[in-house]
């Protein structure tokens, strides 16, 4: 089976972003790593599967268990991933343009703990021309249980102006390629849900 474009080739295959990294204190794992090559030709694997993090103890909170933020954390890594591996990385920022998260959902089903080594996935639920609609999944990687999901919409916008607007053609054209493999995919059971207090009707 062919490998995915996908962590390992991110982080050994491609080598440091010649776009030179801006000074700031937040920084992902994959920061710097220039986004590998589209293949047109190569399969999209449905779902991607970008990365594969094991607990660390930063992570995990007074409860004894990794803090609600941290699930958010891993998410932002896997969205890190996906954009190197459409194509955005600190060269496609720099030239003036990026993806903006503007909504999100978490769902927390189970707990993680201290070296949990945990198998993420990603499914691209939706896209527009200016839009994606991404959902992430983590499971225990020795168990397969499923630990949490999350849910997002992304924006592609100008940076310079500030306000969304259309991807360039060759990024669009990814994005389609990943949205037509990941099409049969189930739509999974937490996506597009709402946050209430459901009562019995009296």
């Amino acid at each position: 089976m062919q490998a995915a474009r996908g962590f390992a080739e991110l982080t050994m295959g491609t080598g440091t972003d010649s776009a030179e990294v801006a000074e700031h204190g937040f920084r992902t794992p994959l920061e710097g790593v220039a986004a590998a090559a589209w293949n047109a030709a190569a399969a999209v694997p449905a779902p991607l599967r970008l990365i594969s993090p094991t607990v660390p103890a930063e992570w995990v909170d007074y409860n004894g268990h990794m803090s609600e933020s941290c699930y958010l954390l891993a998410f932002g890594d896997q969205s890190d991933a996906f954009f190197r591996f459409i194509g955005i990385d600190e060269a496609y920022r720099a030239a003036g343009h990026s993806l903006f998260t503007v909504q999100t959902m978490i769902f927390n089903l189970a707990e993680a703990h201290l070296g949990d080594r945990l198998n993420l996935s990603l499914q691209l639920l939706d896209a527009d021309d200016r839009r994606l609609h991404i959902f992430h999944a983590m499971h225990n990687a020795d168990s397969g249980e499923l630990l949490a999901t999350g849910e997002q919409m992304l924006v592609h916008v100008d940076l310079a102006a500030g306000r969304s607007a259309p991807m360039p053609p060759e990024l669009h054209a990814r994005v389609k390629a990943v949205l037509a493999a990941h099409a049969a995919l189930p739509v999974p059971a937490q996506a597009g849900r709402n946050i209430a207090i459901r009562r019995e009707p009296r």
